[in-house]
């Protein structure tokens, strides 16, 4: 039997009871209708429980996750997700483009920079810390220094702590063959798409219409796959985002975010309200701020000149301020200035995010990120390095610090031979034309929107 995932009430609803507690709403007298009627909770690390709910369990959930939309949130007026609203709350909201052209060699290093530190995070996506440094201990390979490896791993080790099922046969160090399809990278190969086609002035219609003519379902997860299942279903944006879709402050829109800043360099602010235009289709408030955050970071860091720490202090200012993703930016950026030993830094992350959060969701990921780019001060491999060995959505974290850190080395060749080398300048992807596509032609391609009228 055919089990489709990210989209049974069933498996939403322990997802919402968990994001009620989050965002602010008193979930407490509808979880307990749905345990006393024997609902099962939120599957941690899969998308669905193990079989199929009965009909009356499906109809309930599909209830209780239309009242849990309806509670008041204690936290609305401090998140909102309407553009007007959230600048409201950013007083410092950067206004104004810089003048230079970004240098398509920086745009290859961005590209190549994703793919980098995306594959080093897929082996071990969903692995527990304790399991990301065992295995990296033992292969002699901590701190993490190049690609994660099987040789010289014990199979005891091995066997507690499996590699990602899906990545190991094409993302470690023996197995790579250039760039495995994933989808860190297809959305901005998508948004490229959507740029060549509609131009910076596109609309979250545009977004919407792409994805129903290009997006494969079964390559989106989480957040996106209940837009693409609302899309069919005949919601219409925004409220594809809200409607049963507990993921929607998770990191999707984070991961789609570069494009948006790749193409407005020097011009932050353009480049968040372009990013919340894609992000809505699927999320709301700290998921929107997440990628308003990434893509801000990222066009501070296109026309060069800038060091990392002013690059995250112009993203902050697209996130409102007392906002939970803000405050874990604050607290974040705060650890890892003070604190010298990043393991201590990722501890302390992990203490004081991980109990609440699902390890997919946006406020302690981006955290993560925040925290590897400062304490690593913008240096390549020092920033995918820590960023995939600070767990969570490692392959999502290793690709958006990858990004920024290619982008601000300036050129391929300023990153390292044994990161770049195994890519082969290829990349695999199920979106449109670009299976195949090498990071130069990728370049090229981001350049001639980025310097569109």
């Amino acid at each position: 039997m055919l089990r489709l995932t990210w989209v049974q009430p069933e498996d939403l609803l322990g997802h919402e009871l968990r994001q009620a507690r989050l965002d602010g709403r008193e979930p407490a007298a509808i979880e307990a209708r749905w345990r006393a009627a024997g609902g099962p909770d939120a599957p941690e690390r899969a998308g669905a429980s193990a079989d199929p709910a009965s009909r009356y369990l499906r109809l309930l959930a599909e209830d209780l996750l239309d009242e849990l939309a309806d509670l008041p949130s204690a936290l609305s007026d401090d998140e909102p997700t309407d553009l007007a609203r959230i600048r409201s709350l950013c007083p410092d909201w950067p206004t104004g483009r810089s003048a230079a052209a970004p240098d398509p060699r920086a745009l290859e290093a961005a590209w190549l920079g994703r793919a980098i530190g995306c594959l080093l995070g897929k082996p071990v996506e969903k692995l527990p810390l304790t399991g990301i440094r065992a295995l990296a201990r033992a292969a002699g390979n901590w701190p993490l220094a190049g690609y994660f490896t099987a040789r010289g791993v014990p199979a005891d080790l091995l066997a507690a702590h499996p590699w990602n099922r899906r990545s190991a046969a094409t993302s470690l160090a023996e197995n790579i063959d250039g760039m495995p399809e994933d989808d860190d990278l297809d959305y901005p190969l998508l948004n490229l798409l959507l740029l060549q086609r509609h131009g910076r002035d596109f609309t979250t219609d545009d977004v919407a219409r792409l994805w129903l003519e290009e997006l494969p379902p079964g390559r989106t997860f989480t957040a996106e796959r209940v837009a693409h299942r609302n899309l069919l279903a005949g919601v219409e944006p925004p409220h594809t985002a809200r409607h049963r879709n507990p993921f929607r402050e998770w990191i999707g829109a984070l991961i789609r975010a570069d494009m948006h800043g790749w193409s407005n360099p020097g011009d932050p602010g353009a480049a968040a309200a372009q990013a919340y235009r894609d992000a809505v289709l699927s999320h709301t408030a700290n998921g929107v701020y997440a990628a308003m955050f990434t893509a801000a970071v990222i066009a501070a860091a296109a026309t060069g000149g800038h060091d990392v720490h002013a690059c995250l202090r112009t993203g902050r200012t697209v996130v409102p301020a007392r906002s939970r993703l803000g405050t874990a930016i604050d607290h974040a950026v705060r650890l890892a200035t003070a604190t010298r030993d990043f393991d201590e830094v990722v501890d302390a992350l992990h203490a004081r995010y991980g109990p609440g959060h699902h390890w997919v969701h946006a406020i302690p990921n981006t955290a993560l990120i925040a925290a590897a780019l400062t304490h690593a001060d913008g240096d390549f491999t020092g920033s995918i390095s820590r960023a995939v060995a600070g767990g969570w959505d490692t392959d999502s974290c290793g690709a958006t610090a990858g990004s920024v850190a290619g982008l601000l080395a300036g050129s391929p060749g300023a990153l390292p031979d044994r990161w770049r080398a195994p890519l082969k300048n290829r990349l695999a992807s199920t979106v449109a034309d670009f299976d195949g596509t090498g990071f130069d032609t990728l370049a090229h391609l981001t350049h001639l929107e980025a310097t569109r009228p």
